[in-house]
């Protein structure tokens, strides 16, 4: 690995020569140091070395009991269900599915809606990429370098903008440490995970270092994952030079990810300040096309500053600020294709005033700015430069019986197309929005055991730049996308209740929500064939064959259907229900877990289902525990998927068992944690209803088959 390191290290110098802020910050961190004053007591790491497991996402103020329904994954929990993807990672947790593009991209989907209704965050910061471009876009994080990640479902519109309609995720990796962890004496701490697996031949190794004093924190951590193409239970064909005409195997699936980071803090009497720098390296193969892989890259500088006991109107602020480089470039038989390049910066400013009366609350200004531009053939968007600045208050009124919080954000937007020099049909152009969004929160706490809760809210959200302009051929959706310039916001009204009960380890909780969109921006069939220049293809000896594919003959090749981004009224609604009921507690325990949910959208205009919306799903799970030793068996059963627009492909049910064993091993000042997990044990032949490949390229890229991973984890 270390001639991994020494590369990030020399792209990390061209990162800050041409991002000096990014290398002021650094320099700011190192030389405060001689001015550091004394320090609060210290906090004592936790023995598995995960972060403290509460959800902050949904709430500013830090409460722990939240309105929106959240959840939130550490430490052996994360390990346990973490996959090679961030999407896959959640996928199976209540009102999250995945877009699932094959094994090596992926997005979370939240009730419904993806893309970029969902905000993922790090470290509670902007993630710049293009994942929301296209489902074959990764995006640019690792599960196996993540120590925590929040899912906020619900709209997040209020603290992270109109993209966070749907959702929230929130990726925690302590790059920039939160909290003390040493004494004045000094002390290192550390982690190593290594792991294997057969449906891929995954190898993957991660460690991570920490050390400081009660001044100050210092955070190293490498990473790097190596996959082959992922093993399914069917054969299928390949072109791909060097592969096997035929395998079980889904052809192209390989991947290779690599990382590396650097961060710090420093610890005063009533603040911290820290810094980082991140780089992140994908290697990997679309899955659409056998002959098509990615090289993709994204380099992050971040800088976090918190003071706390203020006096005067502000009790505390938090500033988070990052600037990001990503590039991501396809290769076809190994030479340069496309070239995606996306740069951004993200300020956000939260300042906790006094209480006012009984409110308490917190104001905040947030700005980010963004530069995308695409070359080559694939570029179906123009170059553009959007900006976002935002005012927003969170505020709580704490009761006896429980809490109400109101919410607002003001917002200006600005999305500008540039056009592209090479590319003679893009426009240049510019659009202005306001967006605004407004929230209400209610929490019940009707009995000891019981809470209610409520949230009523309506967001606006600004169209992006590819919805926008976008014109041009795009081989991973098998379409010729055209956007729509003269695009308004998106508007919403949202509606959530909750019911909540605990009593010891028993618990359930069910969410009830819908959401009725005035204008939701969604991409269409027009009936119409393009090449791949923009032109019409009547006369080129291609027709629609009435499912939106293509039908060609003679030499027409390269000709896709037309789809463009139309507004519609649209509503989504659904359920999402939880709960977990203990069997033994008598020297070990044996517990029962149950999860199911559903969603339902449809454009109501005309009732239609709207594409890609996941079928019902139900799951349990008998979790067993006993001194070192734990057990998993896991079973999930996906319904029929018979909605969809007319022309897709329906999708069969099936049901998947996993199964997992684990033991923790205390030797001296180490922990080690063995683990082994056993995937799709029936080894069944399966398909994603959100995956866009079960319509653009069927049978082309099925769930994983049987798979078996063992894995160590070593604390110390």
């Amino acid at each position: 690995m270390n001639s991994f390191i020494e590369r990030r290290a020399a792209r990390a110098s061209l990162f800050f020569a041409k991002h000096p802020l990014a290398l002021a910050t650094l320099a700011m961190v190192a030389l405060s140091a001689s001015g550091l004053t004394s320090v609060k007591a210290q906090t004592a790491p936790r023995s598995d070395g995960a972060l403290p497991s509460v959800t902050v996402t949904g709430n500013p103020l830090g409460a722990t009991d939240l309105i929106a329904p959240a959840e939130s994954y550490t430490g052996a929990t994360l390990l346990f269900r973490s996959k090679s993807t961030l999407g896959e990672t959640l996928d199976g947790t209540p009102g999250v599915s995945s877009s699932y593009f094959g094994p090596n991209s992926s997005r979370p989907i939240i009730r419904g809606l993806d893309g970029d209704r969902v905000r993922i965050l790090q470290n509670s910061g902007s993630s710049v990429d293009a994942s929301g471009l296209s489902n074959d876009h990764a995006v640019p994080s690792d599960p196996i370098s993540m120590e925590r990640i929040e899912v906020l479902r619900g709209p997040g519109a209020l603290m992270y903008g109109g993209s966070a309609v749907g959702g929230v995720v929130n990726v925690m990796d302590n790059r920039i440490p939160l909290e003390r962890v040493f004494d004045a004496s000094g002390g290192l701490s550390g982690k190593l995970n290594l792991e294997a697996a057969s449906g891929n031949g995954e190898r993957s190794a991660a460690a991570l270092l920490e050390t400081g004093t009660d001044r100050m924190a210092l955070h190293v951590d490498a990473f790097n994952r190596r996959s082959d193409d992922v093993s399914v239970p069917v054969r299928l064909a390949c072109t791909k030079p060097g592969s096997p005409a035929v395998a079980r195997a889904i052809c192209n699936s390989s991947a290779q990810n690599q990382g590396a980071a650097v961060g710090g803090t420093l610890f005063f009497d009533h603040a911290r300040l820290g810094a980082s720098f991140s780089s992140f390296r994908s290697d990997y193969g679309t899955v659409a096309e056998d002959a098509v892989t990615i090289g993709m890259r994204s380099d992050r500088a971040a800088l976090e500053w918190d003071i706390d006991q203020l006096p005067g109107w502000f009790r505390s602020v938090k500033l988070r600020a990052s600037q990001t480089d990503y590039q991501h470039t396809e290769f076809e038989d190994g030479e340069p294709g496309t070239v995606f390049k996306n740069t951004g910066h993200d300020i956000r400013l939260v300042a906790h005033h006094a209480k006012l009366g009984p409110w308490e609350g917190v104001l905040g200004l947030q700005s980010e700015d963004g530069r995308f531009s695409a070359d080559g053939a694939e570029a179906f968007a123009p170059y553009s430069h959007s900006t976002q600045t935002a005012l927003f208050a969170f505020e709580e009124l704490p009761l006896a019986w429980g809490r109400i919080s109101l919410g607002a954000r003001m917002e200006a937007v600005e999305v500008t197309s540039s056009g592209n020099p090479q590319v003679a049909r893009f426009v240049s152009a510019s659009r202005s929005f306001k967006p605004h969004s407004v929230a209400l929160g209610v929490l019940w706490n009707a009995r000891a055991d019981w809470q209610l809760t409520s949230n009523l809210a309506y967001t606006e959200r600004a169209p992006k730049d590819y919805e926008l302009f976008a014109n041009g051929p795009h081989l991973a959706t098998n379409a010729y996308e055209v956007g729509n310039s003269q695009f308004g916001v998106e508007q919403s009204t949202n509606l959530d209740l909750g019911l909540k009960w605990k009593r010891g380890a028993n618990s359930f909780q069910l969410s009830a929500f819908a959401n009725q969109f005035n204008n939701y921006a969604s991409q269409h069939a027009t009936g119409l064939l393009r090449d791949t220049e923009g032109n019409g293809a009547d006369g080129l000896g291609v027709t629609d064959d009435g499912n939106g594919l293509s039908v060609e003959s003679g030499s027409s090749a390269g000709v896709l259907p037309e789809y463009v981004y139309t507004q519609v009224g649209a509503r989504f609604t659904g359920l999402e229900a939880s709960g977990k009921l203990r069997l033994l507690d008598a020297g070990q325990t044996l517990d029962l877990e149950l999860r199911g949910d559903w969603v339902r959208a449809v454009q109501t205009a005309s009732g239609e289902a709207l594409p890609r919306i996941a079928p019902l799903r139900v799951g349990a799970s008998l979790v067993w525990a006993q001194g070192p030793w734990g057990a998993r068996l896991d079973a999930n059963h996906v319904a029929a998927s018979t909605d969809g627009l007319v022309g897709q492909m329906p999708g069969a049910a099936y049901t998947l068992v996993n199964a997992s064993v684990n033991y923790r091993q205390q030797m001296g000042a180490t922990t080690a944690l063995w683990f082994a997990r056993l995937d799709n044990a029936g080894d069944v032949l399966a398909y994603s209803a959100t995956s866009i490949l079960t319509q653009t390229a069927p049978g082309k890229a099925p769930l994983p088959g049987r798979s078996v991973k063992l894995g160590l984890q070593l604390v110390f």
